[in-house]
């Protein structure tokens, strides 16, 4: 289905936007019914976090590919999947929309609509973590759509689920999503002196994945006419 790009990045912009704010939102909610508990309150951001992303690559991923992640716009452009001269019409959403949901998430709060975060994710340990959770979430994504297509959204869903638990970073993933957080002194945010680490290395793990499946899976499968 050949879509125009006017409606594919506005639904990158929305697709940005929901995802965020369930991001935010929901971290804002378990922190306030937990009780103190940050493991009740990370399952529950957790959680959220998972099946919104099943939820709205479902709906996007046949408008715009729904990728609602500049790194991931990135690393199909460099195998082929969308021109050039459309990933800065993309990242562009992708960046407003996710800050757009993060002043939804807080207009829903009764929270000030930005807030720079001063949670500190700073380090080394933290960079390499989003790293590791980029190259798998590329790794997920190229793995599936060159061979399980239909099962991307859940395997992504699933895959960000686990790596909010297994990453010291909690799993960003996601630069747009990264700077929208650093406007939120929420559960989920980033002090906006640590995004930028955050970034640089989002971008290197899906670069590393991207050229590692160039390798494990050569080519897509062939499509029917």
């Amino acid at each position: 289905m050949n879509v125009a790009l006017s409606r594919r990045v506005a639904a990158e912009f929305l697709g940005t936007a929901f995802l965020v704010a369930a991001v935010v939102g929901s971290g804002i909610m378990g922190e306030r019914l937990a009780g103190g508990n940050i493991a009740i309150a990370l399952l529950a951001n957790t959680i959220a976090t998972g099946a919104a992303l099943v939820a709205l690559i479902l709906a996007f991923g046949a408008i715009s590919g729904a990728h609602l992640n500049p790194a991931v716009t990135m690393a199909d452009s460099m195998e082929g999947g969308l021109p050039w001269a459309e990933v800065p019409a993309y990242i562009f959403a992708q960046i407003i929309g996710g800050i757009g949901g993060a002043m939804m998430a807080h207009a829903m709060f009764g929270l000030s609509l930005v807030s720079l975060s001063s949670h500190n994710r700073s380090g080394p340990a933290q960079a390499f973590s989003e790293f590791v959770a980029t190259f798998g979430l590329l790794s997920v994504i190229w793995g599936c759509s060159r061979l399980r297509s239909d099962l991307v959204p859940f395997a992504v869903g699933a895959y960000i689920t686990s790596a909010y638990w297994f990453t010291a970073s909690t799993s960003f993933a996601n630069p747009a999503v990264t700077i929208a957080r650093s406007l939120s002194d929420t559960f989920s945010g980033i002090r906006p002196t640590d995004a930028p680490w955050f970034v640089l290395a989002q971008l290197a793990g899906a670069l590393a994945a991207t050229m590692v499946f160039r390798w494990l899976v050569p080519r897509l499968p062939a499509r029917a006419e």
